[in-house]
């Protein structure tokens, strides 16, 4: 007899209980399981188990054991991710040593998550299961290298990871849609090389596909990796982007184009899962997991971004274009967090990737996509956009009103640029932030000063930090409360020197009148315009030589400039 399990199954038992001989796909992670919509392992495994897949999840298996085998081996595929973030970055500072803690492992030892995780757990898989079901590569990790990328921690151009890993299908993007019709398709002993969403090698490539140019010309020509690069942008949007293909070596890497991007019913749907919004029994008793703190009693709002900032992944991973939420969806769920017993009446988060770009899109670019020649806030801010914080607002004050909610706070980051631009609902929403929703202290991004670093950056001009400033610190003022600003900022960016750190100093020592601590020396992230420039030494728009900082000692440097 069928039994319900609170979490999805992670061992033999759990499949006794639920009467299971074999799971349809199991998920490995770099992750501990958490049961929540902000844990792509864990979202993709309660969607499939919606649509009635039989889905397991073995979270950061040790790879010196036959762990991996726990729940036996999946009769459709096998999903694979590194986790919420890239293994190397999870790993390694952007000096290069070795991160001592891991804010989604159990005890917060960095000690479970191989480098590489992709590759090693893919490896895994095969050492144990011969001639297995498909392995499926998904996550940040599987879209920032699913082309040929420069790799910060080898100092070397990369093949895709789907030949490095030696997988058979990699979902790119944010990968339900996607996923499902592989599980579905697979069901069906049918192929699922037209799936959008997702890359795989042939020895052949679809004729009405774009080339790019070849991993043995990238290597071997900067400039020509800078004009593979434009065209891999370019192609992201899922209303105007052409399929591609590639040769590394003797085969091609394909890359079918983007997954649609899914209506706003399609989007709540996600969010209305079972999450138990835990750690895993398993895995909570061997430590805490430090993420929980900052993901429980928070709300996801919106997916995509479309501030571009060049040194970010998100736009190659979640995408330009936002897609928010019903109001109705998110405050079902703060209504099911203050229906706990244990819910202390604050909402940690309500937000994104960039808190207020909820509620609003460019028409134009939803029906169009993303243009060709402009971006829509750099190096100015496009008319057609038409910032307003109307919903958001809107949305904060219905969640303000629900019975039990005492705080409601915005940790996700702002663009405060936007707020400035913002003529109608601009000052407002900063006012009602200010009165209700910071809790002390406001985080900002403005990364650096400089000009010519910022316009590198792709971040936004400093007289709209300096009017944000002056804004921020008078409303306080009218509202009787003293709260104040942190910044971060960003040492080593490709264009920044000595000199333009030195500027930043005397920015900060006149205007901010205060010493920071959340200073980052730059890691180049794979598939970003920013790492691009790191390792060519150019602008990319312009091929023009610009000044990179490569030497560790000198990165460091540029940061004790202003800590």
């Amino acid at each position: 007899m069928n039994k319900k399990l609170k979490f999805l199954p992670v061992n033999k038992s759990d499949l006794k209980k639920l009467n299971i001989d074999k799971l349809d796909i199991i998920i490995v992670t770099g992750d501990a399981y958490i049961d929540s919509p902000y844990i792509g392992a864990a979202t993709i495994g309660r969607y499939l188990q919606s649509k009635g897949f039989s889905v397991g999840i073995i979270s950061q298996p040790d790879i010196n054991s036959d762990e991996i085998k726990k729940l036996g081996e999946p009769k459709l595929f096998w999903g694979v991710t590194g986790g919420s973030v890239d293994s190397m970055v999870a790993n390694y500072t952007a000096s290069l040593k070795k991160r001592k803690s891991d804010d989604y492992t159990p005890g917060g030892i960095n000690n479970k998550r191989p480098d590489r995780a992709l590759i090693v757990y893919t490896n895994l898989i095969r050492q144990h299961f011969k001639n297995t079901a498909p392995i499926v590569l998904g996550g940040i990790e599987a879209s920032l290298r699913r082309i040929v990328h420069y790799d910060y921690w080898s100092n070397k151009l990369r093949k895709s990871i789907l030949f490095d890993a030696k997988a058979d299908y990699l979902v790119y993007g944010m990968g339900e849609s996607s996923v499902l019709q592989i599980a579905n398709t697979l069901k069906n002993n049918l192929s699922v090389k037209d799936i959008r969403g997702i890359c795989y090698i042939d020895k052949n490539f679809p004729e009405e596909y774009e080339k790019l140019p070849s991993f043995e010309e990238c290597v071997s020509d900067k400039d020509i990796f800078t004009q593979m690069f434009h065209k891999f942008y370019e192609n992201n949007h899922p209303v105007t982007a052409k399929g591609l293909y590639q040769k590394q070596t003797d085969r091609y890497l394909i890359q079918n184009p983007p997954s649609e991007i899914p209506s706003t019913n399609q989007f709540d749907e996600y969010f209305n899962l079972p999450f138990t919004y835990e750690v895993h029994p398993e895995d909570l008793r061997k430590g805490k997991v430090k993420a929980v703190d900052t993901i429980n009693n928070s709300v996801i709002t919106h997916r995509g971004c479309y501030g571009e900032c060049n040194f970010c992944a998100i736009a190659v991973h979640q995408g330009t274009t936002v897609i928010s939420r019903s109001k109705k969806s998110i405050v079902n769920e703060v209504k099911s967090f203050a229906s706990k017993k244990k819910f202390n009446g604050v909402i940690r988060d309500v937000g994104g990737p960039t808190a207020n770009m909820y509620g609003y899109e460019c028409s134009k670019k939803l029906k169009h996509g993303n243009c060709k020649e402009k971006r829509c806030l750099h190096p100015n801010y496009c008319k057609t956009m038409g910032f307003n914080h109307k919903k958001y607002l809107e949305l904060l004050r219905e969640i303000r009103s629900i019975e039990r909610v005492k705080k409601v706070f915005i940790a996700s980051g702002l663009r405060y640029d936007m707020i400035i631009e913002d003529q109608k609902y601009g000052d407002l929403f900063l006012k009602e932030l200010i009165k209700y929703h910071v809790s002390g202290q406001l985080k900002i991004a403005p990364e650096h000063t400089n000009p010519d670093v910022l316009n590198i950056m792709g971040k936004p001009e400093v007289h709209l930090l300096e009017r944000f400033i002056n804004k921020y610190y008078e409303f306080n003022r009218q509202a009787g409360k003293k709260q104040f600003l942190t910044y971060y900022f960003i040492a080593a960016h490709p264009g920044c020197g000595i000199n333009e750190m030195k500027s930043l100093k005397r920015f900060i020592s006149s205007k901010l009148k205060f010493n920071p601590e959340q200073v980052q020396i730059f890691t180049p992230l794979p598939s970003t315009y920013s790492a691009l420039m790191y390792y060519t030494g150019k602008n990319p728009w312009t091929n023009k030589k610009i000044y990179v900082e490569y030497q560790l000692n000198k990165k460091i440097k540029q940061k004790k400039i202003i800590v």
